[in-house]
């Protein structure tokens, strides 16, 4: 087991064009020969997601863990900057991780971001000549997002356009059609993510009611998911909660969830292996009655009181469903449900192929639209 808090490296490469966004992969980029190259990205604070044109027309994907780690050259004795997997690979004693909330909140973890987004455009060959986009999370920290935006300015990309716009329409965009169709709609936008749960209803693209609460997040589900493993094995197992991120990650499922078993070493030698049969789900089922609570109590009813006639033009359409545990299988259709049965009203909700990544994606879509007005 790792003795981290920290998430450790999976088995993907350093960067990767992911196997399984294949309807990405293969779709053909428009821009002109002679123009800015379109990027999206999403710095996020457990992973980077950066979406950018191949030579040959289709999209490259780059996905990697948002962490750094420094070390003194042996032979020079100058400094070297390590990033992503290998980063927490070789170095999980000192590897950073700069984005915590979502932001780099303070000049500390603001250089640490810079260090580690222009390295990695520098080893992607992300060109300078670009226009990028990049999504935010919906929150008040004014600081924060400075610092966000001087990591973009500051990377050596971005030379003719460099904007922002919100996560949860990013993310949308890939949800509700295969162009810009969102930013035409009025709808409602929920993202499920590590450190925040978002939502927002967008009418053509204007922000109304934006919310965003720290109360209910990934990273609580895995804090339940560790302590529910120790009380399931009555003391005899204590997991780190990157071990139990893996287990959400591997294990969670509302469509076909499976007992599993792990096996730790135990003090002065030998093993024990055990079976979880409820610490995952029993954490995961409470999670989507809390964003069902938040949805519908808070959300949704200041969303009404203020904007009435959107309200419920939105809820007529689909909900669009973001984030990374939105990539939970069945954890979609049980927010539909729970959501549905909260309003006492019928409810349909959606979601992109990858919800871990729409919200690069769609900002490399606006980024191409943006693109043909320069």
């Amino acid at each position: 087991m790792a003795d981290e808090d920290e998430p450790q490296p999976d088995d993907e490469s350093e960067t990767d064009a992911d196997d399984s966004a294949d309807a990405d992969e293969e779709t053909t980029v428009r821009t002109r020969a002679d123009g800015p190259v379109p990027v999206g990205v999403k710095l996020g604070s457990t992973r980077t997601v950066i979406y950018v044109p191949d030579g040959d027309g289709s999209l490259r994907t780059v996905r990697t863990l948002t962490c750094l780690a420094t070390y003194e050259d042996a032979l020079t004795g100058d400094e070297r900057v390590i990033y992503g997997e290998q980063a927490a690979r070789e170095y999980p004693d000192r590897v950073r991780y700069m984005l915590r909330s979502g932001l780099p909140e303070d000049d500390e973890n603001a250089d640490l971001a810079k260090q580690f987004f222009s390295e990695l455009v520098r080893s992607q060959d992300i060109p300078a000549d670009s226009a990028v986009v990049y999504a935010i999370p919906t929150i008040e920290n004014e600081e924060g997002l400075a610092n966000l935006s001087a990591v973009i300015e500051e990377s050596g990309v971005g030379d003719a356009l460099v904007r922002s716009f919100p996560e949860s329409l990013c993310g949308s965009i890939p949800a509700l059609g295969d162009d810009l169709e969102a930013v035409d709609e009025i709808f409602i936008a929920v993202n499920m993510g590590s450190t925040n749960l978002e939502a927002c209803a967008y009418r053509h693209g204007e922000q109304l009611a934006p919310f965003s609460t720290g109360s209910v997040t990934g990273n609580e589900v895995d804090r339940r998911i560790a302590n529910a493993v120790e009380e399931e094995t009555q003391g005899r197992v204590n997991i780190d909660r990157t071990t139990a991120r893996e287990y959400k990650e591997e294990h969670g499922d509302f469509v076909d969830f499976e007992p599993f078993t792990d096996v730790i070493q135990q003090p002065g030698g030998g093993s024990h292996e055990f079976t979880i049969e409820r610490s995952v789900m029993d954490p995961l089922d409470d999670y989507v009655d809390e964003v069902v609570d938040e949805i519908a109590n808070n959300f949704l009813s200041e969303l009404a009181n203020s904007h009435i006639k959107p309200y419920q033009i939105a809820l007529s359409r689909p909900i669009a469903v973001t984030g990374g545990m939105a990539c939970i299988p069945g954890i979609v259709e049980e927010f539909e449900e729970r959501l549905g049965e909260e309003l006492n009203r019928e409810v349909e909700a959606t979601a992109p192929d990858r919800p871990d990544l729409a919200a690069a994606q769609g900002a490399q879509r606006i980024a191409g639209r943006l693109t043909e007005r320069l």
